[in-house]
């Protein structure tokens, strides 16, 4: 694990963003996933890149993250970058289970939670290298 692994996270990432973006107005419960996802894959490039590894040695372990991995991951990236991130995933995790397991945000709801999930990309790309993309800053 190490700068490549976190700069190919941050690329899939930025691609399930566009591709939620994408789907907002047309299948909300799509789009929640796929933020989701971008929001995921931004948590895992940042615990690589930070070097987290008493999570990344558990998930390599096990050969999977779990729900609690990518909550610890979010509050060890929290304290190095700021509350703000931890906000945000809070946010990001409305859009999993209110979006996508439950379906019962609107694309209203989804839209308003899409900012939250474009920070958290643009300042993983920041610290892991490579341009960050056009986003609204929050």
């Amino acid at each position: 694990m190490g700068a490549a692994e976190a700069r190919e996270r941050v690329e899939l990432a930025l691609r399930y963003l566009e591709e939620g973006k994408a789907l907002v107005e047309r299948d909300p419960v799509q789009a929640s996933e796929k933020l989701y996802k971008a929001a995921e894959e931004t948590v895992k490039a940042l615990a690589v890149h930070l070097g987290l590894s008493d999570i990344l040695e558990g998930v390599e372990k096990r050969g999977r993250w779990t729900a609690t991995d990518l909550e610890k991951a979010v509050e060890a990236v929290a304290e190095k970058i700021g509350d703000w991130f931890s906000a945000a995933w809070d946010a990001v995790w409305t859009l999993h289970v209110w979006g996508f397991h439950e379906a019962k945000l609107d694309s209203k709801a989804v839209e308003l939670r899409v900012r939250r999930v474009e920070r958290m990309l643009v300042e993983a790309r920041k610290l892991v290298g490579g341009e960050a993309p056009n986003a609204r800053s929050t």
